[in-house]
């Protein structure tokens, strides 16, 4: 199997925002790929839905490791089990754990790793990354069509800017950075050949607390 490249060097985006471009490269995309697959076919993709108003998202997602991220009626939160069929949450993939540890900087491996599937009309709006105890950095691993990423400050009404990510790219975000506004543009359909279909799969791995 072709692993990541752990010599890629990191392009500063900001203060704890680090770009490593193609950090996977299509051998390794190919592999993870296939090991994403055979988590959603164990956890099938949902339709995470607003709190409150029950707005549905324009991503479908699912998680493996041994929480996951959820999304509905009752509100944001981490829990153990797919919301729909109850089981838990596959394993975590190790090339994904070779990609936190190569990257983080952190002492423990991460306890989520949300996959979100977007379409080429999907969006994300700006959010902070708030539901976690840890303030361990974010790790954010793309495949497939590019898309364009926004972020800014700590606050919604920071400026911004966007940085085109790529498939393979891995950016990171902790520090001073850990809880800064950011989101998805547009996807950019057809950039890629990863995916059979237009579209973006985004694998964000995460520490909820450090218990």
């Amino acid at each position: 199997m072709t692993e990541a490249r752990p010599h890629v060097p990191a392009l500063p985006l900001a203060p704890g925002v680090l770009l490593y471009k193609t950090f996977l490269d299509r051998g390794a995309q190919e592999s993870l790929l296939a090991e994403i697959r055979a988590v959603v076919a164990r956890a099938p993709l949902f339709q995470p839905a607003m709190p409150k108003t029950g707005k549905p998202f324009s991503v479908r997602m699912s998680n493996c490791g041994p929480l996951g991220w959820v999304s509905d009626l009752a509100g944001y939160r981490y829990q153990p089990n797919h919301p729909i069929s109850g089981a838990p949450w596959p394993e975590m993939p190790e090339a994904l754990l070779a990609v936190w540890r190569a990257l983080a900087h952190w002492p423990q491996d991460p306890q989520a790793c949300l996959i979100n599937l977007y379409e080429p009309t999907a969006r994300m709006g700006l959010h902070q990354d708030a539901d976690e105890i840890s303030l361990a950095p974010i790790v954010s691993v793309s495949l497939g069509d590019s898309c364009r990423f926004r972020f800014g400050g700590d606050l919604r009404g920071d400026k911004t800017r966007s940085v085109l990510l790529e498939s393979g790219d891995v950016l990171t975000f902790g520090g001073p950075a850990r809880r800064m506004f950011h989101g998805v543009d547009r996807i950019l359909p057809r950039t890629s050949t990863l995916l059979a279909q237009p579209g973006r799969i985004n694998l964000t791995l995460r520490r909820v607390d450090d218990l």
